[in-house]
């Protein structure tokens, strides 16, 4: 077997199954945290006050067309974005989605590594502000652009399991009870 035989018998595995080696620094999402556990499996990495998540384009996250669909990438995206801002917040608090667009750029593959990358994070007394792609390598497969109140001092309006929630998504990875 050639090489490049090797790397697409290897290839076609990966896609398949829709896992791969994880990039280092990301840690896998424990399930329990709402909508986005449609994601699952997926990841997350901090870096300073950077956030990103990442995932491997598997079979749950396919269109009728065999690529990643739309709604999967603008999860990603709005967890992302929503996360971001918390992270960059003296204290972190429930941030409902204002406004998100998007702009697709080429397809998430199959068995393809995707990953989040906040390009802009503004933070303001009652809103947040972040912009950011979704890439698979040097490629960019989505842009994202959003804008989220800040509940601020209202942290009664979230749930214990909202708050839970909120709390691993930065960072605290404490088994969810």
């Amino acid at each position: 077997m050639t090489d490049d035989a090797s790397m697409g018998a290897e290839e076609e595995s990966v896609q398949a199954r829709g896992t791969g080696d994880v990039p280092e620094g990301f840690v896998r999402m424990p399930e329990g945290l709402g909508f986005g556990d449609r994601l699952q499996p997926f990841y997350r990495r901090i870096v300073g006050r950077d956030v990103s998540f990442g995932f491997f384009v598997a079979e749950q996250h396919l269109n009728m067309m065999g690529v990643c669909h739309g709604g999967a990438l603008m999860t990603l995206a709005d967890i992302a974005a929503a996360t971001s801002i918390h992270h960059r917040r003296d204290k972190p608090s429930p941030s409902p989605t204002i406004n998100l667009s998007f702009d697709f750029q080429s397809p998430g593959r199959r068995g393809h590594w995707l990953e989040t990358r906040a390009e802009h994070v503004d933070v303001k007394r009652s809103f947040g502000f972040c912009s950011g792609v979704i890439v698979d390598g040097d490629t960019i497969v989505l842009r994202y652009s959003g804008t989220f109140y800040n509940a601020g001092q209202r942290s009664d309006s979230a749930s214990p399991a909202q708050t839970r929630a909120m709390a691993i998504l930065l960072g605290d990875d404490a088994p969810l009870e």
